[in-house]
């Protein structure tokens, strides 16, 4: 079996998986070019490894927004459902371990540090794909699916600690709001990043993105 009809077939899988709005194929083939693109600017990136890592790194993201007790993450069940895919498709089992190792590492929670270049790569891809416009966009189709309101009642601190668990991840996603995302974690992204490349496009996006939530606590606090 060739390369090309390996990725086809991920692909296919990946599609019938993933049925989140935000967390959907749209989202994969942005992950997917900006992987492209940001391996352009770094050294021996093995293509290889970095592609089915991009197209396989949210498979268990269904899973994990469906789970109410925070303790399903979404990149470790992913690199587990992954290698059966990878085995499937007869990929080489030192392939699988790196690809595993870049989709276990690809999110902020999973408290797992990348340690390839194709891993780091994957990592600023995804986070980049959250910050800018395409990030705000993003932000409230998954408010919108989960029923989130603006703003919460609470203080960020008790909020904090009353619906999150180890490493941040959250108890029940329709609690959570964009703007605490923004506040704890999204502003944050420049500064977390790996790649050159990615920190200069991560603060482009993130001066915009600042702009308008800036703009939208304004506009919440006129109105109490």
């Amino acid at each position: 079996m060739n390369t090309e009809i390996k990725h086809k077939k991920i692909i296919e899988i990946v599609q019938d998986k993933l049925t989140c709005s935000a967390h959907n194929l749209d989202h994969v083939f942005r992950v997917y070019n900006l992987c492209l693109l940001l391996a352009k600017y770094e050294k021996d990136v093995k293509l290889e490894i970095l592609i089915p890592s991009a197209l396989l790194h949210d498979i268990a993201r269904v899973e994990e927004s469906q789970d109410k007790t925070g303790e399903i993450d979404h990149a470790v069940l992913g690199s587990v459902i992954a290698e059966d895919i990878l085995r499937n498709l007869e990929y080489e089992e030192d392939k699988i371990e790196k690809i595993k190792h870049c989709i276990i590492t690809h999110r902020f929670r999973t408290g797992n540090e990348p340690n390839s270049i194709e891993a780091k790569i994957l990592f600023d891809s995804d986070k980049l794909d959250v910050i800018g416009a395409s990030g705000i966009a993003r932000i409230f189709m998954l408010a919108g699916q989960f029923g989130q309101r603006l703003t919460v009642d609470e203080t960020l601190n008790d909020y904090l600690k009353s619906n999150t668990v180890e490493n941040g991840r959250l108890k029940d996603v329709s609690k959570h709001t964009p703007l605490i995302e923004y506040e704890v974690k999204l502003k944050k992204i420049p500064d977390k990043l790996y790649t050159q490349k990615a920190k200069e496009i991560g603060k482009e996006r993130l001066n915009f993105m600042e702009k308008y939530f800036n703009r939208l606590k304004l506009e919440i606090d006129c109105m109490k």
